[in-house]
């Protein structure tokens, strides 16, 4: 109201009962354009839920004139009008809040009534203000409903109904409140505490049929935390569909590994290369299905076509632009629960998280615009930091992030992570004719010299297959540049690198080949990510050495032979070795250049191994046969190759 007609309302609130006071007999007319109820009675919430859990209506009752009415319409349509809070007159603090009632009249409302629920209305409310009547609401707004009940004890405020929702509202705010796990005997990983608590909440809130984001920091086990969920799944006769997991080409292999170490129970389909259109029919015979983002538009019929006990996206960040394809068809998939794993949920700016909540949960934080007015405008520009609470508050319960540094005391000293990575097509090709081509080149050496004097031809083939796995480039051939092979490898070192240094981890990044080295400087000038390097050529190494030991810069490049020892790196708590080799030694002197006497800080040490390759067999000869890898190293070193042609056919030959 405005003009006289709002100095008629002040005249009727403040001095009619003044004047009546006096002794004045004050009537109003029926056909005065300002009518007042009275409010007679304690502001009564009641929770109503409808069908199970799954929905509730919330209602905010007083008495007038002997009848119940719900205030909360009246409320939307200020919250609506003003598209914020209603507050209270600065001028006087008695002043009460005005609500037009179905009725026409008007009724005031003492402000410090319901001042303690207004807030988590506006929370609840404000993503659809125009929304007429009481809204539904969902589950993922008892936390919020619990926050109301909360901070609305001792203003006179009772609450009625919903018991089971606002139990699960209270769980949701206090994760101490969340039940443990019981994770079965055939999951055979031994999680830390932490993890153990992961699992905890991602079976929490398949309970409550809610999603969330696992946005550990990288290497904390996201992917280990997923499984033992939907082992416990499994083992409890829930898992009757299969799940699916969406992941970057690169970290296929990895979910395949780690599945096969820890969940040999699952039974695991992986729908990837040119052949996979036929394993589709297989799909419901499996617990577990592991696709990739770009397959997403590919094969969107068979995957949108079946139905999910979990969906699952891995490094979820893909996803965070809602506009593009792959987001779009990520939505689309049909799940009773759906999460995402990310160390870096949001990275440029807030709508990149309403992109994740809007596949977990739709509507959660509104539509696209609504969120843009409600949050991003007024934190990303104004630095408004109700707002931004606000905003925390409300995805907290469905965010659960532990960094390094507060999970310190359950991590090990150092903790070992090899990173299985599948190669592409293209990648694959260039790997495959050199292996054949130097196959054939071996064996023809050795049946006309005999496999002593071979040696040196050996070492070639090995050297450049593991070129082959590290970036096609390196074997500045034709028949690779013709395929211009893209090297799985560097693609996802460069997925992990800027989530590293997001993350504020200092990372120590070593390569055998000095010409690698120089392929990942041009990939890290391209993203602007400062860095500093060591190779042979180096003259200064005081300098550099400096400036990532004073935190200067976060990331130091070191080719193997020029800094795999004599450094101390105690800075670092991450090391990368790009392209490991047969000596373990070697690869954990390097390692030793951050975890030595003064590191204070657990160390994670990944290892990037590509699958189906020389790489791999790499891995089971360090494991089985110590004295062939002993051979090997020692024609390095300029000795005699001591090898059989049969270790030469095993590591020669197709995987």
């Amino acid at each position: 109201l405005q003009g006289p007609l709002e100095a008629w309302i002040d005249f009727i609130i403040d001095e009619v009962p003044a004047l009546r006071g006096e002794g004045w007999q004050v009537e109003i007319a029926e056909t005065f354009p300002v009518r007042l109820a009275e409010m007679q009675g304690d502001v009564t919430v009641e929770v109503v839920e409808q069908s199970g859990m799954d929905w509730f209506d919330l209602h905010l009752g007083v008495m007038v004139d002997g009848e119940r009415v719900d205030l909360i319409p009246a409320l939307l349509d200020l919250i609506a009008a003003g598209h914020g809070l209603p507050t209270q007159r600065d001028d006087d603090e008695a002043a009460p809040l005005l609500l037009r009632l179905p009725d026409g009249r008007l009724l005031p409302v003492p402000y410090a009534r319901i001042q303690p629920i207004l807030a988590p209305l506006l929370e609840l409310f404000a993503r659809d203000p125009a929304g007429a009547g009481s809204p539904r609401l969902s589950r993922a707004d008892a936390a919020d409903l619990a926050r109301m009940e909360a901070e609305s004890a001792g203003a006179g405020i009772s609450w009625t109904g919903g018991e089971a929702v606002r139990q699960l509202g209270r769980q949701l705010r206090d994760a101490g409140g969340i039940p443990n796990a019981t994770v079965p005997a055939r999951f055979t990983a031994q999680l830390r505490p932490y993890q153990a608590r992961g699992v905890d909440w991602l079976q929490f809130l398949r309970v409550a049929g809610l999603g969330g984001v696992l946005a550990d920091d990288m290497g904390l086990g996201k992917t280990v935390q997923a499984l033992a969920h939907l082992v416990i799944e499994q083992a409890e006769g829930r898992l009757d569909r299969p799940a699916l997991v969406v992941c970057p080409t690169s970290l296929v292999a990895n979910w395949r590994n780690e599945a096969a170490r820890f969940a040999p129970s699952l039974r695991v389909l992986t729908l990837h290369g040119p052949d996979r259109a036929a394993r589709f029919p297989d799909i419901g015979a499996h617990d577990l299905v592991l696709t990739t983002y770009p397959l997403l538009a590919r094969d969107h019929a068979a995957l949108a076509g079946q139905e999910w006990h979990v969906v699952t996206l891995d490094e979820a960040q893909v996803i965070k632009n809602p506009a593009a394809a792959t987001s779009k068809l990520a939505r689309t998939l049909k799940a009773r629960q759906r999460l995402c794993l990310s160390g870096t949920p949001l990275e440029n700016h807030l709508g990149e998280l309403w992109s994740l909540f809007d596949f977990l949960m739709p509507g959660f934080l509104g539509d696209a615009r609504s969120f843009q007015r409600r949050f991003r405008t007024p934190i990303e520009k104004g630095g408004d930091l109700e707002r931004q609470t606000m905003l925390a508050r409300r995805v907290a319960p469905f965010l659960l992030r532990r960094t390094k540094a507060e999970v310190a005391a359950d991590l090990p000293p150092k903790t070992e992570i090899a990173e299985t990575i599948e190669m592409g097509e293209a990648q694959r090709a260039v790997y495959e004719s050199i292996r054949l081509a130097m196959h054939t080149k071996v064996r023809q050496a050795i049946a006309e010299r005999g496999l002593a004097r071979s040696g040196i031809i050996i070492l070639d083939a090995l050297l450049k297959l593991r070129q082959a796995c590290c970036d096609p480039r390196l074997l500045k051939l034709a028949t690779a540049k013709a395929a211009r092979a893209r090297s799985a490898k560097l693609e996802r070192l460069m997925e992990m690198l800027p989530q590293m240094l997001e993350e504020g981890r200092r990372v120590l990044l070593f390569s055998q080949f000095t010409s690698m080295l120089a392929l990942i400087e041009a990939e890290l000038a391209e993203r602007r990510l400062d860095y500093v390097i060591l190779t042979g050529a180096t003259r200064d190494r005081v300098q550099p050495v400096k400036r990532f030991q004073s935190g200067a810069i976060p990331l130091f490049l070191i080719s193997l032979k020029a800094g795999g020892l004599g450094l101390n790196l105690t800075a670092a708590d991450t090391v990368i070795h790009y392209d490991p080799w047969w000596n373990p030694a070697v690869e954990d002197q390097a390692t030793d250049r951050a975890h030595r006497i003064g590191q204070d800080k657990a160390v994670f040490a990944h290892r990037l191994i590509t699958v189906g390759t020389i790489e791999e067999k790499m891995e089971t000869l360090k494991a089985r046969k110590q004295a062939l890898v002993a051979g090997i190293l020692g024609a390095e070193s300029g000795k005699a190759l001591k090898m059989s042609e049969d270790d030469v056919e095993a590591l020669l030959a197709p995987v």
